[in-house]
């Protein structure tokens, strides 16, 4: 049995928003591996792009961002200099200046200081199912997959916990901007240049900016030094420091991306279960099953379908030419499905190993700063459940998000029986 079933002809627009609420367009990614894994896409939206979608190009362009740079944006969206300079974040830059960013940040998300906070997940896991799972007929991402990293977030960053369900919501806006479950302005279905200076384009990002200008200014006036967010704001060795601007985007960033990835990847695993019953059993085993279940889990969802470089120089592959200036998609959505790499990639595999999945960008300098927090929510909120199941089968329709940027399923309908 397939967990994801390919629904498109080969053929599937990926510049629609629209392809993607029906969930990834298989078909078409296997087509453009075998046939076509250079290839240039026509986009009504702005300027045409080349689409990457074999694992090992994805993984050899990871490591040169100086040839493919993230500092004109990382989205397929154009923008100007002035909009780009004003949206920013260090993920949209490169070297030097993205290496001296994520050198104030590494202690805080490195693997040793997210081990420390394994008892507290386990702690949150235990409260955040007790509550679902007595329901019996639930949504499953809004139930549990939504409320963990919500509240980790929480502490992680120290926010009140009663400002926590409203900072979700903007974050959600933010980058979930295309789906109008999630925003009251759809970046492609109205206009938004009003907020073009925001971030993701969206109005939430004003919202946040003053939310986290009142944030710090209460934290200076209690004297708090510490914690992730003073740390973005400390000089680096040169004496440089962000600007306003910066910060602002940066605190957006981390409540958009940190809530959104492993929200989709918990779903994406909950989804697994209900159509792979022999998962259950294994996760109730146990063992060092834990040491690979949770990247197949982060493989299988994928939660960031693409991200966006501009090549700073020519460069050729497939015997043709990446212009200077040309816009270049590495979708990693694709890469994770490469039947070169991954044996039955369309299955979840728990014991798959060695797993070079590339949801965390791996092998160059952009590797995601939150990935040893996500594996750890995820093998932490997996193992809590498997030990009150009995069984877990759909409830109804599950639902994905209208976005050809971040994948995800945003309702899934379950029905548990408990141990």
């Amino acid at each position: 049995m397939t967990v994801w079933t390919a629904w498109d002809d080969g053929h599937a627009d990926l510049t629609s928003h629209d392809t993607f609420a029906r969930g990834l367009p298989l078909n078409t990614f296997a087509r453009m591996r075998a046939e076509a894994p250079l290839e240039w896409t026509a986009y009504d939206g702005g300027q045409d792009f080349w689409s990457v979608t074999r694992h090992a190009d994805i993984a050899e362009m990871n490591k040169q961002p100086a040839i493919f740079s993230s500092a004109r944006g990382i989205r397929m969206e154009d923008q100007s200099h002035e909009e780009y300079m004003a949206r920013r974040t260090f993920q949209e830059t490169d070297p030097p200046e993205h290496s001296q960013t994520r050198m104030k940040l590494f202690k805080a998300f490195s693997r040793t200081t997210m081990s420390a906070y394994e008892d507290t997940i386990r702690d949150l896991c235990q409260g955040i199912l007790d509550q679902a799972l007595a329901q019996g007929t639930f949504d499953a991402t809004r139930e549990i997959a939504r409320q963990l990293p919500m509240r980790m977030l929480g502490r992680i960053i120290g926010l009140p916990e009663a400002d926590l369900p409203w900072l979700v919501e903007k974050g959600d806006a933010l980058i979930a901007n295309t789906d109008p479950d999630f925003t009251s302005h759809v970046l492609d279905k109205m206009t938004t240049d009003e907020f073009r200076m925001m971030p993701f384009n969206s109005p939430a990002g004003a919202e946040l900016y003053d939310y986290a200008r009142e944030l710090m200014a209460g934290k200076a006036a209690r004297g708090d030094t510490g914690g992730v967010l003073n740390m973005i704001l400390a000089p680096s060795k040169d004496g440089s420091v962000i600007s306003d601007t910066e910060f602002r985007n940066f605190f957006c960033l981390v409540v958009a991306a940190g809530n959104d990835t492993t929200r989709y990847s918990i779903a994406a695993g909950i989804q697994a279960m209900c159509h792979q019953p022999e998962l259950l059993a294994q996760m109730q085993a146990g063992g060092d099953i834990w040491d690979t279940a949770p990247d197949e889990i982060i493989r299988w969802a994928t939660p960031a379908i693409y991200f966006r470089r501009t090549a700073a120089q020519d460069y050729r592959m497939h015997g043709k030419t990446i212009r200077e200036g040309d816009k270049v998609l590495l979708w990693w959505a694709s890469a994770n499905r490469d039947d070169t790499v991954f044996d039955a990639p369309d299955r979840v595999d728990l014991t798959r190993s060695p797993n070079r999945h590339l949801s965390f960008g791996q092998g160059g300098p952009h590797v995601c700063l939150g990935m040893w927090l996500a594996r750890l929510e995820v093998r932490v909120l997996f193992q809590e459940l498997a030990k009150r199941l009995k069984s877990i089968e759909p409830a109804g329709d599950h639902l994905f998000l209208r976005s050809n940027f971040v994948g995800g399923i945003k309702h899934l309908p379950v029905q548990v029986t408990l141990a």
